[in-house]
């Protein structure tokens, strides 16, 4: 019986409960499976860091390079990949904790890591906040605190500082941050639900995507409107994570492998590319049927539409059956800036944040030509990768605490952090 059977309740069809000595090794599955102790998922960290570098470029004012970003040849974009990954990495180390502590010690787990969370989200905005009120003064420029969404802070500091301690205040760029902090406090009771039944989880974290659709649930924000990510409806990619971690992922192999799922996925992504090249070329939504642009339209990122959820899985689904876990390329060098960078996602992320404000200065008062915005989006990720380095070399050599130690903050990192 695995890890992800114990906690899901359930063995794996047609396979009996043996004892570890044994145990055989059985041929990988398609779709990702549960790590083993000790072993990283690289895929999960590669993906995670391509996220990381997307949503930094996406932050980034248009230019040549945003072209080779996925939100341009579908309906999703790096955000999905990376909430996915939060929730699919969060169960299986806290996954892990309450099976072999309980349901306490894993809550206690995992609301340590909501506090680390918290605390970089309120450095990040008194770092960000400071950095666009200086560059406003210095160069007088009001309309940089207008842009970034700062201009109530600078009107009312008293109340809006506790607005942002409160997660309702947020400038542009800091969406994200505050959404993993509240999915990240429903994970004890994820957990608690999938150890005995992860399919009734899953199915009543669909019914609440639903019921917030039907009568428009959302949490406010201020001054007013509503938060740029609905907890209550991405909660379902998060959820779904978990849910693929705890060995749902495993129960899909059959149908992920089979090549009707991969065409209808096929299918599915190019009527999706064909939909977006509507949006800058104009003349082919002639071709598009009317019944169907009034009812695919909006395509809601808040309420995370159901055509970015699809589009999500039909990427999903070719990536796990055309990069298999052992594929060589993973311990590539070429790979190794996207990995590290994923392997340090918060850390990795703030400095994003942090970044692509300095590159939209910069444009914006220096240059905007083609060859300048290149210039700043290959720097900006370069010095990602160069903070990721550093912070692994620090965690590899410079930290003294033991090799158990190491361990345990090897096995915390595939969530984000210890």
């Amino acid at each position: 019986m695995t890890i992800a059977d114990q906690v899901t309740g359930s063995t794996i069809s047609g396979t009996a409960e043996v004892k570890p000595a044994e145990a055989k090794p059985r041929a990988a599955a398609p779709a990702i499976t549960l790590p083993a102790v000790g072993e990283r998922e690289l895929r999960l960290d590669l993906f995670r860091g391509l996220a990381l570098w997307l949503i930094f470029i996406d932050h980034l004012p248009t230019s040549l390079l945003t072209w080779f970003t996925i939100r341009n040849y579908g309906f999703s974009d790096a955000t999905e990949i990376f909430i996915f990954i939060s929730g699919y990495t969060a169960a299986f180390v806290y996954g892990r904790a309450m099976l072999e502590g309980g349901f306490v010690i894993a809550t206690a787990r995992i609301l340590r890591r909501v506090w680390q969370i918290y605390v970089a989200h309120v450095f990040l905005f008194t770092i960000f906040l400071a950095e666009i009120s200086y560059v406003a003064t210095r160069f007088e420029n009001p309309l940089y605190t207008e842009e970034m969404g700062i201009m109530d802070f600078l009107k009312q500091p008293d109340v809006t500082i506790v607005q942002a301690l409160l997660l309702r205040f947020r400038p542009v760029n800091m969406d994200v941050l505050p959404l993993y902090i509240v999915l990240m406090l429903a994970l004890p009771l994820i957990l608690w639900s999938m150890k005995w039944k992860p399919d009734v989880t899953l199915g009543l974290s669909v019914v609440l995507y639903a019921v917030t659709w039907e009568y428009d649930l959302y949490f406010s924000a201020y001054p007013n409107g509503f938060w740029a990510f609905n907890p209550l409806a991405w909660q379902l990619l998060f959820v779904f994570g978990a849910w693929c971690a705890l060995g749902g992922a495993r129960r899909m192999s059959r149908i992920l492998a089979s090549p009707v799922t991969m065409w209808i996925s096929i299918a599915y992504l190019v009527a999706a590319f064909y939909v977006t090249l509507t949006w800058y070329v104009p003349q082919l939504s002639q071709f598009m049927p009317k019944r169907i642009e009034q009812w695919m339209y909006p395509i809601d990122k808040t309420d995370l539409d159901v055509l970015r959820f699809t589009h999500f899985l039909a990427l999903a689904a070719l990536t796990v059956r055309f990069l298999p876990r052992d594929w060589p390329g993973l311990k590539s060098r070429w790979l190794r800036p996207l990995i590290l960078c994923g392997q340090h996602s918060l850390e990795i992320f703030c400095l994003g944040v942090f970044l692509a404000f300095a590159g939209h200065f910069i444009l914006a008062e220096v240059s905007g030509g083609a060859a300048m915005h290149a210039l700043i989006s290959l720097s900006g990720i370069l010095i990602m990768w160069g903070v990721a380095w550093v912070i692994s070399w620090y965690k590899r050599v410079a930290d003294k605490s033991g090799a158990k130690t190491k361990n345990a903050v090897g096995n915390a990192d595939l969530a984000g952090g210890g």
